[in-house]
């Protein structure tokens, strides 16, 4: 028989049934949410996959504290979303606000709900970023080969193809994946690598960028092209000084396309560097307003 996910929306009087009773068999993931919230309606979204993905290995249940006021008041719900585990009838773990998958993943592990293919692909990356791409490909491979259904094995292909320079190959990876995994947070980003390191590979190079730039401070297609160069090096302070430079100066050069740029890198940076992003913002702002 097909296994299901455990997926239930509780209530005050039925979490003692779903929640309760079965984390005496299983972990049980509760999360207690407000509607009117995103953030709650992207962890909901995210755990419900993960309940699709492994199917009766844990139970995930959704509580909308405004229409549930005891539950909300015995666990002492401040904020939303709040996650609680529970195992064996009681509450063991709690987490405030917004999870990543990868550490939804991590959490899930703690309570042995994980594959062994992700096991596998730890280690790739961990020998890739050692400097051991070959042997981090065929610890791929062998992910690949034992659990095929994980396209996330796939797409940290891809990755390492974009980080050696073999653009088709992580193109023609990419392409041939579902569109959910295309249009995933992981597969947005590898996107929007392999854009930025094609345009990179189409330029003159920043040397000769550099010396047009010293040659004629105006010439902003050398401003632009060399801000796709830095970007595609993870140097966003020298990007950003480039496309500002054009914004301030040519602000319709090639149809608001240094705007662009710069709200891209701004999302990009948003996750891992809030306080860069949130400076880039308020100077893209003020130069607007000007």
């Amino acid at each position: 028989m097909t296994k299901e996910a455990l997926i239930f929306e509780v209530t005050d009087a039925s979490y003692g049934k779903y929640v309760l009773l079965n984390s005496h068999k299983v972990p049980v993931l509760m999360a207690f949410i407000g509607v009117w919230s995103e953030h709650c309606i992207a962890l909901i979204e995210m755990f419900e996959m993960l309940a699709r993905e492994f199917p009766e290995q844990f139970v995930f249940a959704k509580m909308d504290i405004d229409e549930n006021p005891d539950a909300k008041e015995k666990y002492e719900i401040k904020n939303v979303p709040t996650l609680a585990v529970f195992k064996d009838g009681e509450p063991v773990r709690r987490e405030e606000g917004v999870l990543t998958e990868d550490e939804a993943r991590t959490l899930l592990k703690e309570y042995g709900v994980y594959r062994e293919s992700d096991e596998m692909r730890t280690q790739a990356r961990e020998l890739h970023m050692q400097g051991q791409t070959p042997q981090a490909i065929t610890k791929l491979a062998e992910a690949m080969k034992s659990d095929p259904s994980n396209t996330r094995i796939a797409l940290d292909m891809v990755q390492i193809f974009i980080d050696i320079g073999e653009y088709a190959e992580a193109s023609a990876l990419l392409e041939r994946l579902p569109a959910s995994d295309r249009e995933s947070a992981l597969g947005k980003s590898l996107s929007g690598q392999l854009w930025i390191k094609q345009q990179a590979a189409k330029t003159e190079g920043v040397k000769k960028l550099a010396s047009r730039i010293a040659d004629n401070e105006a010439d902003y297609n050398a401003h632009f092209d060399i801000a796709v160069c830095e970007i595609a090096r993870n140097n966003y302070t020298d990007a950003m000084s480039h496309l500002f430079f054009i914004q301030q100066h040519e602000p319709d050069f090639r149809d608001g396309a240094a705007r662009e740029m710069i709200v891209s890198v701004i999302n990009t940076l948003a996750t891992n560097n809030p306080e860069l992003a949130q400076k880039y913002r308020q100077q893209l702002s003020s130069m607007l307003n000007a």
